[in-house]
């Protein structure tokens, strides 16, 4: 297999992971912060406040982060998966204001022998 064919737009995927954790109790924004210090530390970015990213260089690599994910999630609160490809992810649209922005780029993809 050609590393053009390992690298495609179609096999690159992207876990976004969406979330709505409530913050009213000392416990609750403890939670929280356990779990948005987790999604850092796995190499997730954010993309916005309730809405962290991640590049995949595989499917196989993308459900070990979502494993990890899972192995974390905070007692209360709504959290949503979705992995997509990179050529879905380069087709986003996003806008600050009413001007079209940039979709953020992905990290290079080194292949070592």
């Amino acid at each position: 297999m050609s590393s053009q064919e390992r690298f495609n737009q179609y096999r690159i995927m992207w876990v976004l992971v969406f979330f709505d954790l409530p913050t009213e109790t000392k416990k609750d924004r403890s939670n929280y912060r356990r779990f948005v210090d987790m999604l850092e530390k796995d190499g997730f970015t954010r993309f916005q406040f309730s809405i962290f990213l991640r590049h995949c260089p595989s499917m196989e690599n993308a459900l070990v982060h979502i494993k990890r994910v899972k192995m974390h999630l905070p007692p209360k609160g709504h959290v949503a998966i979705i992995r997509i490809t990179d050529k879905q992810f380069g087709m986003m649209e996003i806008f600050k204001a009413t001007k079209q922005a940039d979709t953020p780029e992905p990290p290079q993809q080194l292949e070592l022998f």
